[in-house]
């Protein structure tokens, strides 16, 4: 059969957080409608120990790698000159890390900002842009710049994931400034007003509409989904997977050290056999609040006798903001708070099954990813009522809400969920329930195919390059 619908995708960055699982998911979900043809573009590393390689990561897609590898040899790795096929610039960031390889986009300039777009407007090439119906990129970077170059007839639909946005409200607000931040802002606002259609999660419309000045029109709300095959609930010998993830095959990471570098003796397992046990997953950005879920979690402990442990999963490895966790928690002196690493999206399934409650208390999350993974696992989630997180769960029937930075709120949440099992299984029941219905991925995907399908027959409002002069 002929595919009615050729779609080349593509994300500059290498695989880590929410958004490369999201652009797995749909693209596996593109791939497997009978009438859509669908290559995907994406980023890669071949470091950290297979973390970061879109090899691994995309498997069973038609990928196109960009490797990043011969660049991180570079002085500056996001300004280096990639002449050779299939690499690029390392990608930039939208977070302002310091000491990190990947520079923030407003320390950027003209000339690194070029280097970009040549790399990426030559692997579009390679990719097959020109002659796609319709090109789906995810966040708005230079490879939108380098679409108006080499395929400035095909339609483009931007998928947002929300971290542009944040970068957009942090120059608004004077928080990120520099001589290239102006510059930058005008360029991704520029590209979001060339795309046919942006796509926003659920909740995020009117902040995308303020911050890239443009009309509802222009958007369309799509929800982030699950697996339902991989994310259900699974019966597990708890004791066992936290002796195989903070103590046999420990992960953690120190502060420039690698995966690994934190592991537990034998004894902390104790802590499994009583207890109720709360997981955190995710990234060490400041946008997640690391510290105020650490201080609201020891003042709920100091109110329930049941003695919680809180188990923080995540941490892209040498990436964090602020103080590190483990520092952190080496300050605090609590021995009730664990950190088992980084793990890939398929392990969260075995991890959720042996843990009682998600804890997010992001102050502007997107969507929330995980929140519908742990719903979908049977696992009641807390989280900050911002954005898409207010848009899943329904405080009081399948989950518990508080308002964002509420440093009481959370504390209250956390009390009331830790010292109640039945509540916290009443609420994991209905949040299952409400996962199954709303959130997956074939739904969403489906939905996504709908869209770039009328993208495609739209006239192409992107005619001629926007290259800077």
């Amino acid at each position: 059969m002929t595919p009615g619908l050729r779609v080349v995708s593509g994300t500059i960055f290498y695989p880590r957080g929410g958004s490369s699982f999201v652009t797995r998911a749909l693209t596996r979900g593109l791939a497997a409608d009978e009438g859509v043809e669908v290559t995907l573009l994406a980023g890669s590393r071949h470091d950290q120990s297979g973390h970061g390689d879109a090899r691994r990561f995309y498997t069973g897609l038609d990928l196109h790698e960009v490797d990043f590898t011969p660049s991180l040899a570079a002085a500056d790795p996001t300004a280096h000159r990639a002449t050779v096929p299939g690499t690029a610039p390392l990608q930039p960031s939208y977070e302002d890390r310091p000491n990190a390889s990947d520079r923030v986009f407003t320390r950027l300039d003209a000339a690194a900002f070029e280097e970009h777009v040549s790399a990426w407007s030559r692997e579009l090439v390679d990719a097959g842009a020109a002659t796609a119906d319709v090109l789906h990129l995810h966040h708005l970077t230079p490879l939108h710049e380098a679409a108006a170059r080499v395929a400035p007839d095909v339609p483009v639909v931007t998928h947002l994931h929300g971290t542009e946005l944040l970068l957009l409200e942090a120059i608004e607000a004077g928080e990120l400034g520099g001589p290239h931040a102006q510059a930058w802002r005008e360029r991704l606002c520029r590209w979001a007003h060339t795309s046919a259609c942006l796509i926003v999660a659920p909740g995020n419309r009117a902040r995308a509409m303020r911050v890239l000045d443009l009309g509802r029109d222009r958007f369309a709300e799509l929800p982030n989904g699950f697996d339902p095959v991989t994310f259900r609930p699974l019966r597990v010998n708890r004791e066992a997977v936290w002796r195989r993830v903070l103590v046999d095959e420990p992960r953690g990471w120190l502060p420039d050290a690698g995966p690994g570098s934190i592991a537990y003796d034998a004894d902390v397992l104790e802590r499994f056999r009583h207890g109720p046990v709360v997981l955190f997953v995710g990234r060490f950005t400041s946008v997640k609040r690391l510290p105020l879920l650490l201080d609201c979690f020891a003042a709920a402990q100091a109110r329930t006798p049941l003695g919680a442990t809180l188990v923080l999963v995540g941490g892209h490895p040498g990436e964090w903001e602020g103080e590190h966790p483990a520092d952190a928690v080496a300050r605090l002196g609590r021995d009730d708070v664990l950190l088992a690493g980084w793990h890939e999206q398929d392990e969260l399934p075995e991890l959720l099954a042996a843990a009682d409650l998600l804890v997010l208390p992001s102050a502007r999350e997107s969507f929330g990813q995980v929140i519908v993974e742990a719903m979908a696992c049977g696992v009641a989630p807390v989280a900050a009522a911002s954005l898409g997180p207010a848009r899943i769960i329904e405080d009081g029937r399948t989950g518990w809400l508080f308002d964002v930075d509420d440093a009481d709120a959370l504390t209250h949440a956390l009390t009331e969920a830790l010292s109640d099992a039945g509540e916290r299984q009443r609420r994991a029941a209905a949040g299952e329930r409400s996962a199954l219905e709303r959130f997956t991925w074939p739904a969403v995907a489906a939905q996504l195919a709908d869209l770039l399908r009328a993208a495609a027959g739209d006239v192409p409002r992107q005619t001629q390059s926007t290259r800077d002069r």
